[in-house]
């Protein structure tokens, strides 16, 4: 049965603030359809219902998901039609995403802040101050959170064997693409399976790998080497002409947590809290690092230093949770006020536009 949906992030709320990935994400697409305005004027309502409109009629579609609601979608992208639709608010900005033709549509003209009362204009200024500050503390709450980290990896660090690291990278590249038709370089993309959300953690893992036929579980320790590891592979996949999908980590984009081979129908990923998995199904296997590379009883040499700096991380991205929490709450007033002041007879229209541009790129593959 043909998949028609994937769902990813390329935003996350990191410990290096908002990043984005979209310009790698975006990549290779014939018409780029960007939204432009404020929130709460009907953006993400009209992404979804575009989505829907493409699944009823069985084309895949690519889901980018909010890191402050996961359940609102900031884009998507039609698969079989090179086409793209994207929240230009929620992705930073478009002007590095390349596409055969970009056409704007501007929601700004659909907000009317004579709608809204004095008190409720005052009140509209007061939340554009507020939100800010509440972000940007959650965002430092997760920097702080991944110093911990990084103090959290130096106990392992000690105690890791490089040399028996790179005997396993060498030995998942034989495996993996050893046999494989030499190619031009891969063409690689940039995402995010999760993101840091006002609940906590979320991720798309269970999604993403649920039809390949391979997953392989990193099972280890912070500092066990794991995302170096996995950088060295994707750098093997390009070299090799694999195709390869590099996934970051939600908390630090700088370092890597799951790699997908759509061509080997293979995925491989950092498989430790706050995304654990295990294998339960033929073709899942477990690669442990702590026990093939780390020295033996480092868990026990140092148990009560560890127990003491994770709890310390855990309480510190607890409280950065909050602050995002607190963060998405103002964003929530905010977007209310600006539903309140929208005049959807306009956003009607834009929506009207944006269905005839899709049923022209959809005539457009039909007549190929």
């Amino acid at each position: 049965m043909k998949e028609t949906a994937s769902h990813y992030f390329a935003r996350g709320n990191t410990a290096r603030g908002a990043h984005f990935l979209y310009e790698s994400a975006y990549q290779g697409l014939n018409r780029l359809f960007v939204l432009q305005g404020p929130s709460g004027t009907g953006k993400s309502t009209i992404i979804r219902g575009l989505a829907d409109s493409l699944l009823e009629r069985g084309l895949h579609v690519q889901c980018f998901h909010s890191p402050l609601r996961p359940d609102e979608l900031d884009g998507i992208i039609a698969t079989d039609l090179r086409v793209g639709i994207i929240d230009e608010q929620a992705s930073g900005g478009v002007s590095g995403i390349e596409a055969g033709e970009t056409i704007f549509f501007d929601f700004v003209d659909a907000l009317d802040l004579s709608r809204l009362s004095a008190e409720q204009r005052n009140m509209l200024d007061e939340l554009h101050k507020r939100f800010p500050a509440a972000y940007s503390e959650a965002l430092e709450g997760y920097g702080a959170a991944l110093r911990i980290h990084d103090d959290w990896e130096k106990y392992y660090i000690e105690s890791l064997d490089f040399a028996k690291c790179d005997q396993i990278v060498w030995e998942l590249m034989e495996d993996l693409f050893a046999g494989q038709p030499q190619g031009a370089p891969g063409v690689t993309r940039h995402l995010f399976f999760g993101a840091a959300t006002p609940k906590g953690a979320f991720d798309f893992i269970p999604d993403l790998t649920a039809s390949l036929r391979r997953r392989i579980f990193i099972k280890g320790r912070p500092g066990s080497g794991k995302s170096t590891m996995l950088k060295k592979l994707a750098a093997g996949a390009e070299m090799n002409g694999v195709q390869v999908q590099v996934f970051h980590c939600g908390l630090d984009p700088h370092s890597l947590d799951m790699l997908i081979f759509p061509e080997l129908s293979t995925a491989i990923f950092d498989s430790t809290a706050p995304h654990e998995y295990f294998p339960e199904r033929e073709g899942d296997e477990i690669l442990d690092v702590y026990e093939r590379a780390m020295t033996p009883g480092t868990d026990e040499t140092y148990a009560d230093e560890l127990a003491a700096i994770k709890s310390l991380y855990s309480a510190k991205m607890k409280e950065a949770t909050g602050h995002l929490a607190e963060a998405e709450a103002i964003d929530a007033q905010l977007k209310a006020l600006h539903t309140a002041a929208t005049d959807f007879s306009i956003v009607d229209g834009l929506r009207s536009q944006l269905f005839a541009e899709l049923e022209h790129s959809l005539a457009e593959v039909s007549d190929k």
